[in-house]
């Protein structure tokens, strides 16, 4: 049987993910003993770097190759900034974060860093390596959510709904269709453009690491 190309990304970032799994803050939300103030913060944090994300989406539509694609980057775009967006501040009201609040977060080092890592890939590179930068911000989320699942319920319910979330099958059907769509890109290039593939799609999953080590800090700006 012949190895999927994005089985191939996941072995060669093997290790920035387990350490993502071995991360304090993410074990954390698994057993509830995280600290609030530090999830609160990651709260902020994700709301800046999801408007970030959706500019990623609107490039995903403007560069596809095909209708499909574009439809998929579009539909995925309209959900974002409407659908998830509106549960995020839902959610960070749980936290007694105002929509107020997530509106003036100013963004961390990290936050800034890799979102414009993103949209600089997205805008410069070819449309398979925007995919391969994508991909980990899907299928990360969707690993962790499914790993703490089958554990144990964390003891704090919000963490649970959390979980519940990134675990959900909806989640695992767009990480999937993710993967599908870069296995399809993948097909056929030649060796140098599947390293920038793999460069990108490493790059960002130790970016997704690092996100949980910032919030982990609550890092902000020395000066």
């Amino acid at each position: 049987m012949v190895e999927r190309f994005t089985d191939h990304l996941r072995y060669k970032a093997a290790g920035i993910w387990e350490a993502q799994h071995q991360h304090p803050f993410v074990r954390g939300i698994g057993d509830g003993t995280l600290g609030l103030e530090r999830f609160k913060f990651w709260l902020r944090q994700d709301y800046v770097f999801l408007i970030e994300y959706a500019r990623l989406l609107a490039l995903g539509a403007a560069r596809s190759p095909d209708l499909q694609t574009m439809v998929r980057f579009a539909t995925l775009l309209k959900e974002t900034v409407e659908t998830e967006m509106n549960l995020h501040r839902a959610y960070a009201a749980e936290f007694e974060i105002s929509p107020e609040d997530l509106e003036r977060e100013i963004p961390a080092a990290t936050t800034l860093a890799y979102s414009d890592f993103l949209l600089r890939v997205a805008a410069t590179s070819d449309f398979a390596e925007l995919v391969a930068a994508l991909l980990p911000c899907m299928w990360a989320f969707s690993d962790i959510g499914q790993r703490l699942a089958a554990q144990p319920a964390s003891s704090e319910r919000r963490y649970a709904k959390w979980i519940a979330m990134y675990s959900s099958s909806e989640f695992a059907e767009l990480t999937q269709w993710c993967r599908d769509l870069l296995d399809r890109l993948a097909a056929g290039l030649p060796e140098r453009e599947l390293q920038k593939l793999e460069a990108a799609f490493v790059t960002s999953s130790r970016y997704e690491w690092q996100f949980w080590e910032m919030a982990w800090k609550m890092e902000r700006w020395q000066v």
